[in-house]
C-alpha cells in the first residue's frame, strides 16, 4: 500500500473552503461544471426544493420540456373536467364521434387557457362557465410566472467560460508548475477585473486516520484586467508549494483535487459573474505542456484565438 508523502510544512492551509476536514465523502468535492457534489438529506423534500431556482438552473431543453409538458397536462386536466360535465354544457360543437368531441373540447381548453377565445365553441352551462373562468385565471397567472422565469433565465449573469479538460505539470522557469487554462467562448464577450483563487485538497494521515486538508495554491498571477484571449493559470511548484516533490503515485495516494474559482465583471450584465470547476488527480497529466492556441491572421491585422485547441497538450 502506498504511503502518504509528507506535505510541505510551509504550505498555507486554507480553513475557509467550506468543506472543513472530511474523512468520509463520495467522489470529488466540486463537479467539472462547477456544481457542488453534495446531496442534502435530513429535511423534508419541500423544505429543500425550490421551484424557482430549479427552473432557472435547468438546461434549456429541459426548461422547454417542462413548460410544454405543463401546458399539455393542465389542458388535459381541464378537458377531463369539461367532459365530466358533459357536451350539453357547450354550444357550437360539430363532433361526429366521441374522439372528435374530445379534440374540440381540448382545443377549447387551450383557447380559454391562453385567453385567445376564437368563439365557435362556447360554454352555456353554469358548471362549464365556472370551470372556464377558473381556467382563464390559471392561464394568465401561469403566463405571468413563465414570463418571469424566461426573463430571469435571460437576465441571469453567465460567465461563458470554458476550462481545459485536463491540467498539466510542465516546466516553468527553472522548475515545474501546475497549469490549466480557460477562455471566454462568446464573440464580443470580454470579462474585466478578473480574480482567480485555486485551492488543493490533500489527504494525509493523522494518528493513523486519513484526513483531508485544504491549501492555498500561490499563483504566478491571480488577477488580470481583461480576458480577450485565453489565460494559462500557473501554480509554481517550489519550496512553498504543498505539491513539492509529489509524483503521479503521490497525488493518487493523496487523492488530490484542485478547486478553481474565477470571478470577473461583465459589462453586458453590469454585474460580477462566478465560475467554478475542479481537477482531480485523474485529470492532471505529468510531463505535458499546452500547445499555443492563437496565431496571426493571414493579413497580419488580427489575432485568431483557436478555441478548439484549448485542450491540446503535448509531451515535454
Amino acid at each position: 500500500m502506498a504511503k502518504h508523502r509528507s506535505i510541505n510544512p510551509f504550505s498555507k492551509i486554507n480553513n475557509d473552503t467550506g468543506f472543513g476536514s472530511r474523512d468520509n465523502y463520495g467522489g470529488r468535492f466540486i463537479n467539472r461544471d462547477g456544481t457542488f457534489n453534495i446531496r442534502k438529506e435530513g429535511q423534508g423534500f419541500w423544505q429543500r426544493f425550490s421551484i424557482y431556482h430549479s427552473m432557472l438552473n435547468l438546461p434549456l431543453w429541459k426548461f422547454i420540456g417542462v413548460i410544454f409538458s405543463f401546458f399539455i397536462g393542465i389542458n388535459l386536466f381541464f378537458t377531463l373536467l369539461y367532459l365530466t360535465l358533459g357536451p350539453n354544457q357547450f354550444v357550437g360543437l360539430m363532433s361526429s364521434s366521441r374522439w372528435s368531441e374530445i379534440k374540440e373540447i381540448y382545443f377549447f381548453s387551450t383557447e380559454t387557457f391562453t385567453t385567445v377565445g376564437y368563439g365557435r365553441v362556447n360554454p352555456v352551462g353554469d358548471g362549464a362557465n365556472f370551470v372556464a373562468s377558473i381556467e382563464a385565471m390559471c392561464g394568465f397567472i401561469s403566463f405571468a410566472i413563465v414570463t418571469g422565469l424566461i426573463y430571469g433565465r435571460f437576465a441571469k449573469p453567465t460567465s461563458y467560460l470554458i476550462f481545459s479538460e485536463q491540467a498539466v505539470i510542465a516546466p516553468y522557469q527553472n522548475g515545474i508548475g501546475l497549469m490549466f487554462r480557460f477562455a471566454s467562448y462568446k464573440d464580443n464577450h470580454t470579462l474585466t477585473d478578473l480574480d482567480i483563487r485555486v485551492n488543493a485538497a490533500l489527504q494525509s494521515q493523522e494518528n493513523g486516520q486519513p484526513v483531508y486538508k485544504f491549501y492555498d495554491l500561490a499563483l504566478e498571477r491571480s488577477k488580470v484586467d481583461s480576458l480577450p484571449m485565453n489565460w494559462t493559470v500557473v501554480h509554481p511548484i517550489d519550496e512553498k508549494s504543498p505539491l513539492t516533490g509529489f509524483t503521479e503515485d503521490d497525488i493518487r495516494t493523496a487523492d488530490l483535487e484542485v478547486y478553481v474559482l474565477v470571478r470577473g465583471f461583465d459589462d453586458v450584465f453590469s454585474n460580477f459573474v462566478l465560475r467554478r470547476t475542479s481537477y482531480t488527480y485523474k485529470e492532471i497529466q505529468f510531463n505535458r505542456k499546452f500547445v499555443p492556441m492563437y496565431h496571426e491572421s493571414e493579413d497580419g491585422k488580427t489575432t485568431i484565438l483557436e478555441l478548439n485547441k484549448l485542450n491540446e497538450h503535448q509531451a515535454v
